[in-house]
């Protein structure tokens, strides 16, 4: 090479050239190892199955080929990767150093592949989600929209259900996931709580009560009220404790539907006390929300069926909700401020 000539090495798969960037000679050197993807995917099958047959085996070829490229890979090295003890391989302590490196480069080749194997599940692909009506309509929407705008080719079925024909059809693994306020794990499904926040107040704009920032129940004494179903859980929760604090309300109307109760207290037919997810909805729109002096946990649980396919879709959709879900905690604190 001349004088002062820049020298730049390139290394690929069968040789090494050295292009000189002042003559533009191509020299062959052999100064280095020549190493090929074929050696190291070898060497990687050997260490992780620990013998040369299996190795064979994973790699779709024969022992006498694996053993002879291990060999030619430890000479192009100059490194002993192995010992050799009566018929068996032991890796030495410089095969094990090296073996931390490619395995570190295999990872790499992992995330790569699971990502392009999460593009591939995520082009056309839908999205089953059974859940309690006032999901339909109080936290999916907020969930979706989102999640789409990410992910624009993948569409939703969202099925509404009451309990407890939801919970069975998730155990009998209908659907992808589901949400419920059910704290119990259904029959053939794992449970995660997605969100917990209290009940709280709820008040048509202008009401007497909403100069105050925390209801007590004796607040309610006397005043209209509007209930869920006699069948609802949270409605024979709070008759209980109204029972219990010898509080006497005016049952004006029940309804099936929180979005109901919401819609009839701001239009002025009474008080009420729900779930913060729809109370959410509503507080932009005539209704005024106060916090309940006494805790009335309200659980979103998130249901996902053990014996469906495991889907990438799935994973990331789940963790969308549990980032999702952490906004409500702070708009619900705003609310309840106003």
């Amino acid at each position: 090479m001349p004088r002062g000539g820049l020298a730049i090495k390139y290394l690929f798969q069968a040789s090494l050239f050295i292009y000189d960037m002042d003559s533009c000679h191509r020299l062959a050197d052999e100064t280095m190892p020549a190493i090929s993807l074929r050696h190291i995917e070898i060497f990687h099958a050997v260490m992780t199955t620990g013998n040369l047959t299996e190795a064979a085996a994973l790699l779709n070829t024969s022992q006498p080929t694996v053993s002879r490229e291990l060999a030619r890979c430890e000479k192009l090295l100059d490194l002993q990767l192995f010992e050799r003890l009566r018929g068996r391989l032991y890796p030495t302590v410089q095969g094990l150093r090296l073996f931390e490196e490619v395995q570190r480069s295999y990872y790499g080749l992992d995330r790569i592949i699971s990502a392009a194997e999460g593009i591939r599940q995520f082009e056309q692909a839908q999205l089953s989600i059974a859940c309690l009506p006032v999901f339909s309509q109080s936290l999916l929407p907020a969930v979706c929209k989102p999640f789409l705008d990410r992910y624009p080719d993948v569409s939703f079925n969202i099925v509404p259900q009451e309990s407890p024909l939801l919970e069975e059809w998730l155990s009998a693994q209908r659907h992808d996931l589901g949400l419920t306020e059910n704290t119990q794990t259904p029959a053939g499904t794992e449970r995660q709580t997605l969100l917990t926040l209290n009940e709280v107040c709820v008040l048509p704009a202008g009401h007497p009560l909403a100069a105050k920032q925390r209801l007590t129940p004796q607040d309610f004494s006397g005043l209209n009220y509007i209930s869920l179903s006699a069948t609802d859980s949270y409605r024979q929760l709070l008759d209980t404790l109204f029972m219990e604090q010898q509080v006497t309300r005016r049952l004006v109307m029940e309804t099936h539907s929180a979005a109901s109760v919401c819609s009839m207290v701001r239009e002025g037919a009474g008080v009420s006390i729900v779930n913060p997810l729809t109370a959410l909805d509503y507080c932009d729109n005539g209704l005024v929300l106060r916090e309940f002096s006494v805790a009335v946990p309200f659980t979103v649980s998130l249901i996902r069926p053990l014996h469906r396919p495991a889907s990438a879709l799935v994973t990331t959709f789940i963790e969308h909700c549990h980032q999702q879900a952490q906004r409500f905690a702070g708009l619900l604190e705003a609310a309840l401020m106003r």
